[in-house]
């Protein structure tokens, strides 16, 4: 899960440019740029959750 954490964060970035170069009114673009933040976060948050070490494992 951890490297599909890390492939989703470009996709975000690429959909939030894409808004910026889409769309020519305020709205559309400030709410799909939106979008493209929040999966952003949503890849960081798999990729973040995928390298942490659980409990009993890692550490001797």
């Amino acid at each position: 899960m951890k490297y599909a954490g890390l492939l989703v964060m470009p996709a975000g970035f690429f959909l939030t440019i894409a808004a910026l170069v889409m769309f020519p009114d305020g709205a559309a673009r400030a709410a799909f740029a939106a979008c493209g933040l929040a999966v952003e976060a949503m890849g960081l948050a798999v990729a973040v959750r995928g390298h942490m070490v659980r409990d009993g494992e890692g550490r001797p």
